[in-house]
């Protein structure tokens, strides 16, 4: 997935001269931290892919100026961890300028972001953070499960005039299972666009992320016993596609809802409370949550696998509902 996403940013550089990347360690020799930005800086120029300080408000800041300014930056945070610094330049300036402007100036920024588990990071190079930005009106979410949709949304990203942030899960980057046939140059994802992984008449999981393929995993175990899962990658959070949710649950009756986040007031907690207004009485059980524990994610592994979702503890979710 990361040669996915490197050479997105490479094709639209080519086609738009005023996206400007920069961030921590994005120039080479390293290229970024998971190498995502490797070989920009040489071919389009330090004018175009520099380094940043390590200050993630003043990376922020750089970047509303640069885009009011008519610029298209795409800026990488290192890890999701490390946004915090910049959440008021995200909050109350990046989401607001179309508003505040009454519509006469846009802050068109992406920001890239390396999010999740499951490499065993520890505290602080293990989060995820939507839940937090999903409440912010004005701006777009992404959240790619496999290579072909980390090329396609980041390309639309490119080339919306609205800020984005693209969230990059950093345990699928190398992962066989994320790998996609590379779409062609023309190839755009829509934003607000869910995609059905899995059809099937028994139940609807609705995921995003590293859990599309845990889900995936579980699933075919309840497919070997006779039940038929239909799984629901959303892809953006930010439009919600709620449509493709709707119908799948119109067919099947129950849903579960799966995030790798902390389940307290997790991302699911709104799908699942829109499924609970427009579907309630086509639910043939109670809508079902299944996230991570409320805890800080463990540095040893077997404490980080306890605390995460895992395919064997979705199966088990999954057969509970199938049963209800």
């Amino acid at each position: 997935m990361v040669d996915a996403i490197n050479h997105a940013l490479r094709e639209e550089m080519e086609r738009n001269e005023k996206i400007h990347v920069f961030g921590e360690d994005v120039a080479d020799g390293k290229g970024g931290v998971f190498t995502a930005t490797k070989g920009l800086s040489t071919k389009f120029g330090n004018s175009r892919v520099f380094n940043s300080p390590l200050a993630e408000a003043s990376i922020l800041g750089v970047a509303i100026g640069m885009a009011v300014a008519g610029n298209k930056p795409c800026v990488e945070i290192q890890f999701g961890d490390y946004i915090w610094p910049a959440f008021m330049q995200i909050r109350d300036e990046l989401v607001m300028f179309r508003y505040r402007s009454n519509n006469k100036f846009e802050a068109p920024v992406v920001i890239r972001v390396a999010v999740g588990g499951y490499i065993n990071g520890g505290l602080y190079h293990s989060q995820n953070i939507e839940a937090f930005f999903t409440h912010m009106p004005g701006l777009l979410i992404a959240y790619p499960s496999n290579a072909a949709d980390a090329k396609g949304l980041l390309k639309t990203a490119l080339r919306l005039n609205d800020p984005v942030l693209f969230l990059e899960h950093k345990g699928l980057y190398r992962q066989s299972y994320a790998t996609r046939p590379e779409p062609d140059p023309d190839y755009l994802v829509p934003f607000g666009k869910a995609n059905i992984t899995r059809t099937g008449d028994d139940l609807t999981v609705v995921t995003y992320g590293a859990m599309v393929h845990e889900t995936e995993f579980a699933a075919k175990r309840l497919v070997e016993e006779g039940y038929s899962i239909e799984i629901i990658d959303i892809r953006t959070l930010s439009p919600l596609d709620t449509e493709t949710i709707y119908k799948s649950i119109d067919k099947t009756g129950k849903v579960i809802v799966i995030h790798e986040d902390t389940l307290n007031s997790g991302f699911g907690a709104e799908i699942a409370a829109r499924i609970a207004e427009e579907c309630f009485e086509k639910l043939d059980a109670p809508v079902k949550r299944f996230a991570a524990i409320d805890a800080p994610i463990a540095f040893h592994p077997k404490l980080e696998r306890e605390i995460l979702p895992t395919r064997n503890k979705i199966y088990n979710q999954l057969k509970s509902i199938l049963e209800y």
